[in-house]
C-alpha cells in the first residue's frame, strides 16, 4: 500500500456540499476487519443526491467519503469469512451513507458488509449490476415468491431507463416475461427494448395518479421506482392477487391510495429494502445476476468514468439525464 491514495471526499459548511480529489493517508481510513483494494464503484441516484447536496444521504461525519458500492480484492483481513487475495463486493449496511464507501482506491469495511464475487462475474461486471442491479433482482425474487410468473400476463416496470428500471427490464426479459417500460424518455425506447422490453408507455399514463379507486386490471405484476401518483396508479390497476415490489421515490416519497385494491383485488405491495438484505438472501440474488444476465447485456447497459468525472456525472443523474448504469473507475 502506498504512502498516499486518491479519493473522492465531500466538507460540509454553511455554504453547502463541497467535492473535491483529495490523497489521503492509510492512517485516515476508518475501522474495519478487512482492508480492500478498491477496484471499481459505481454512480448511483442516491450517491448523486449526496455529491450535490439535493439530498441528505450522508449520516456520516465530515469529510466523508461516498459510494454506496464497491468491488475489490482483500489485502489483509481479521476476519475467517475472506483471505487476502478474495474478490469481494461491498453493497448497503450504510457504506456511502453513514459509513466511507467506494470512491476510494483504498477502504477498510467490516466483513459483515461484504459478498463473495460469484465465479462468471467480473469486478467491472458486477459493477455495472451494483446497488441497481441487486435490488432489480430482489424486486424479482420478490414477485416471484407471491406467484408471479411468466404466463401471468404484463409485468410494467417505471422509471425504466434508470439504473434498477434497466436492470430489471433485463432480468425479466431474459427470464421470459412480458415486460412493459414506462418512460418519459423517446430517446431510450431503442435502449429498452434491445433489454427485453416488449412494449414501451408514456410516463405520463401512470404519472397522472388513478382516474378511481379501481381502475381496469392490467398488470400481472409491478417493479416501481417512483412512487408517489406513479405507485397509485398501478396498484389500482394490478390483476387479481398480483403484486408489485416497490423500491424507490424518485417521483415522490408519499403515497396516496386506498384499500380497495388490497381487499377487493387482494393485491400486494412489496417493500424492497436493498440496504439491510440478509447475507444469505444477498448472495443468493448475486449468484442469481451472474447466472442469468447475459454478459452483452450488461456491456449494454454500463459506461465507465474516471473518479474525477464523478461530480459532473452526479448532476447529470439528479436531473435524470443518465440512461443505465455508471461504472466508475477509481484508479483512472
Amino acid at each position: 500500500m502506498d504512502d498516499t491514495f486518491q479519493a473522492l471526499v465531500l466538507d460540509e459548511s454553511e455554504e453547502g456540499t463541497t467535492v473535491s480529489i483529495r490523497q489521503l493517508k492509510p492512517s485516515q481510513l476508518p475501522e474495519g476487519d478487512v482492508l480492500l483494494r478498491v477496484l471499481y464503484s459505481s454512480l448511483n441516484y442516491k450517491d448523486g443526491l449526496a455529491i450535490t447536496g439535493r439530498g441528505k444521504i450522508i449520516r456520516g461525519d465530515y469529510p466523508f467519503v461516498p459510494g454506496i458500492d464497491l468491488v475489490g480484492e482483500v489485502a489483509q483481513s481479521n476476519a475467517s469469512a475472506f483471505a487476502p487475495g478474495d474478490l469481494v463486493i461491498g453493497t448497503g449496511w450504510g457504506l456511502g451513507e453513514q459509513h466511507w464507501g467506494g470512491y476510494s482506491q483504498w477502504q477498510r469495511v467490516q466483513s459483515e458488509w461484504l459478498v463473495p464475487l460469484p465465479e462468471g462475474l467480473s469486478a467491472e461486471e458486477a459493477m455495472i449490476i451494483g446497488t441497481a442491479g441487486l435490488t432489480a433482482m430482489l424486486a424479482v425474487m420478490a414477485l416471484e415468491t407471491h406467484g408471479v410468473r411468466p404466463n401471468n400476463g404484463e409485468v410494467v416496470v417505471t422509471g425504466a431507463s434508470g439504473g434498477v428500471g434497466s436492470m430489471a427490464i433485463a432480468i425479466l426479459g431474459q427470464l421470459g416475461y412480458r415486460v412493459v417500460a414506462s418512460t418519459g424518455k423517446e430517446e431510450a425506447h431503442e435502449y429498452l427494448t434491445e433489454l427485453g422490453a416488449r412494449r414501451i408507455i408514456a410516463r405520463s399514463e401512470l404519472g397522472q395518479g388513478p382516474k378511481r379507486p379501481l381502475d381496469s386490471a392490467r398488470w400481472a405484476g409491478a417493479i416501481d421506482t417512483v412512487g408517489g401518483s406513479t405507485l397509485a396508479s398501478i396498484l389500482s390497476t394490478l390483476d387479481r392477487h398480483a403484486s408489485v415490489a416497490s423500491c424507490g421515490l424518485a417521483g415522490s416519497h408519499e403515497l396516496h391510495t386506498t384499500v380497495f385494491p388490497f381487499i377487493l383485488r387482494g393485491v400486494n405491495l412489496l417493500g424492497i429494502d436493498s440496504n439491510t438484505c440478509p447475507n444469505d438472501v444477498r448472495r443468493k440474488a448475486w449468484q442469481r445476476l451472474a447466472d442469468e444476465l447475459p454478459k452483452a447485456l450488461l456491456a449494454r447497459t454500463g459506461q465507465q468514468i474516471a473518479l474525477a468525472d464523478v461530480p459532473s456525472k452526479s448532476l447529470e443523474i439528479v436531473e435524470g439525464h443518465v440512461q443505465g448504469r455508471i461504472v466508475v473507475d477509481v484508479n483512472a
